[in-house]
């Protein structure tokens, strides 16, 4: 009767000691289990982001592909999807295409608006040519020119200030100053090309070819002769 008392006794902790090793065992593979299935759940989450802003972009840029069915979320006590299969859900060709589309809608844009652009600077470039022309030709000419043919123009003598007044809103390319104007005028006299008429201590300038010089004005903008 012992005898088989103790040898119950022996099995019995034979058993218990391999039931507890086998529940070792099965805690740690749930463990490794339920690990993988976080990171498996971490995937398929970021996955699912990608799938929407991609559907968002194709809607955005017309695309009328066939439509790519939004997955289910699997159960995490039935299945569980590899990584391979989660990754085939959304292929990746696709975020490419919208790039290279986004960038041939720009390119046409920029040929679109290069007509434009260039027809502006043609007609910048038009418009300035007469006033680049002008300067030059004003450039050209001698101080000595463009007083004598002011004087030619005018109707009644002027001052040396009016005179350098006027030329130097004609011509502002040019430092204009009295004190030149009124030399120059100076030489014209000499050369029998201007008249100088004085009232008071005022000196006004006309061209040579006037018969009859206009009245004086008054002193109102006299200068030192």
């Amino acid at each position: 009767m012992s005898e088989t008392t103790t040898g119950t006794t022996g099995l019995t902790s034979q058993y218990a000691t391999q039931v507890a090793a086998d529940l070792e065992r099965n805690v740690k593979e749930q463990e490794r289990l339920a690990g993988e299935i976080a990171a498996l759940q971490e995937q398929l989450a970021t996955m699912q982001q990608d799938h929407t802003v991609l559907v968002s972009i194709r809607q955005v840029l017309g695309g009328t592909a066939e439509a790519v069915e939004t997955p289910a979320e699997p159960a995490v006590e039935t299945a569980v999807e590899t990584e391979a299969d989660t990754a085939a859900v959304v292929p990746a060709p696709r975020k490419k295409t919208a790039d290279a589309t986004g960038t041939g809608r720009r390119t046409r844009e920029a040929r679109k608006s290069s007509p434009a652009r260039a027809k502006g600077a043609r007609t910048a470039r038009k418009n300035a040519a007469p006033k680049a022309e002008a300067a030059t030709e004003s450039a050209q000419r001698t101080l000595v020119d463009i007083v004598r043919a002011h004087l030619v123009e005018q109707r009644e003598p002027r001052s040396a200030a009016e005179i350098a007044t006027t030329l130097g809103q004609q011509h502002p390319e040019r430092s204009v100053k009295t004190t030149v104007v009124r030399t120059t005028l100076e030489g014209l006299v000499a050369k029998s090309h201007a008249q100088r008429t004085k009232q008071g201590t005022s000196v006004y300038y006309s061209a040579a070819d006037t018969q009859e010089p206009a009245a004086v004005p008054e002193a109102s903008a006299e200068e030192s002769a």
